[in-house]
């Protein structure tokens, strides 16, 4: 199996010069939605494959998503240009989960704002009309041990496709930064230390190779597909 993990464009909590006036769940910013769609781009022509990998299967198979926002807005023209029914994966969205200082519960959005940014996506049954998120922040322990829970469920699929003697499936989940530093030491089997913090770029899109006989880290952080200065964000 190939994965490709993507981080979220530009949103506007990322572009705040004054974090307290952040939000739960933002939107993207201007530059965040040039990003996601230089990202489609990209993707459609294989710019994120090796050259002689292009011509032997589709750019990519399955097209995963967090619940959040600035995901959704990122995987839309991804999902467009490859003509893929998006999945949303919950597991995946942000540590911390959707909260804000001083508010009780931000619930995040319900079925209907989903299809809205994502048209076609498939949701959760478990997702309702009220929102995906239970209230609170998640703290960091609860964070860590779900992207384990991911990192398993990763490997199980890998190694039952090798076993059944399928393709490798190309796959690519939109997440979010913090989880995806997270999921690097999961997969690679670091500890869970706060001193050790793997960055990534928006729209930076990591590659990982599961192989029966080894695991392989291809590429982290790839953003050439942003050729333009402007485009570059934290």
């Amino acid at each position: 199996m190939d994965l490709f993990f993507i981080r979220h464009g530009e949103s506007a909590n990322n572009a705040l010069a004054d974090t307290t006036q952040r939000v739960a769940d933002p939107p993207l910013t201007e530059r965040g939605r040039r990003q996601a769609d230089c990202l489609a781009a990209f993707l459609a022509r294989g710019g994120h494959l090796d050259p002689q990998e292009r011509a032997s299967a589709p750019p990519l198979d399955e097209l995963y998503c967090s619940p959040m926002l600035r995901t959704l807005e990122t995987a839309r023209p991804t999902a467009e240009s490859l003509g893929l029914q998006a999945r949303i994966w919950v597991d995946v969205h942000e540590v911390g989960g959707v909260w804000l200082d001083g508010k009780d519960h931000c619930p995040g959005l319900g079925r209907a704002q989903i299809a809205t940014h994502l048209p076609g996506a498939v949701v959760p049954d478990a997702i309702g009309a009220g929102g995906w998120w239970s209230g609170g922040q998640e703290t960091a322990a609860a964070g860590l041990g779900r992207v384990s829970g991911v990192a398993a469920e990763l490997w199980a699929r890998a190694r039952r496709r090798a076993q059944a003697g399928e393709r490798a499936q190309r796959i690519a989940i939109v997440s979010h930064g913090d989880f995806m530093s997270s999921m690097v030491k999961a997969l690679t089997d670091h500890l869970p230390s706060a001193g050790i913090y793997y960055w990534h770029s928006n729209t930076g899109i990591d590659r990982f190779r599961f192989d029966p006989e080894a695991f392989r880290i291809r590429y982290l952080n790839r953003i050439d597909h942003l050729d333009d200065e402007e485009l570059v964000s934290q």
